[in-house]
């Protein structure tokens, strides 16, 4: 099993969303410290070179590694990644599932122009309390997220490339 957390930019909910499943956060629904979401690996620490890399988080308890991806607006990278792994399951024989989550649906105003200030602005004493402040109003909703993408993985399908858009996170 591979899980891969994904949506625009891949440093701050996709962050969030790997440290949860790696268990590097509390694992329940309460709201996250400014200390604790700041200390989080990748998150707001992602630049423009970094779109479209897979970067790797760990390997969680149960073996399964678990990456993040930044897509931009592009809407085609994640169909292409899954076109691409079926292919590549049919020429090689393998049989890996792979788990694709977007978690886009739970990000919250205040972490988009939070990123926006940060990121591409460079004004970080205004973008990053805005992120912590988002960050803190939709840890629950990726904590959630997380739980149903591993909830997922489990159920038996005749598909080895699954693709989550979670739109009930909006």
């Amino acid at each position: 099993m591979i899980y891969i957390y994904n949506d625009f930019g891949g440093t701050h909910t996709t962050s969030l969303a790997a440290a949860y499943h790696l268990k590097k956060l509390p694992q329940s629904e309460r709201v996250l410290t400014s200390e604790e979401i700041l200390n989080v690996p990748y998150f707001n620490q992602l630049t423009k070179k970094d779109f479209g890399k897979l970067i790797f988080h760990g390997i969680d308890d149960e073996g399964n590694p678990v990456y993040t991806i930044g897509r931009k607006r592009n809407k085609l990278v994640v169909p292409a990644l899954k076109e691409l792994t079926i292919l590549l399951q049919h020429r090689f024989h393998f049989d890996e599932k792979i788990i694709f989550s977007n978690t886009s649906p739970t990000v919250p105003i205040p972490m988009s122009i939070g990123g926006f200030l940060s990121r591409t602005m460079k004004i970080d004493s205004l973008g990053v309390p805005l992120l912590v402040r988002g960050a803190q109003q939709c840890c629950d909703n990726i904590y959630r997220l997380v739980e149903n993408t591993k909830e997922t993985a489990k159920i038996p399908c005749r598909d080895n490339v699954i693709v989550l858009e979670n739109e009930m996170y909006k």
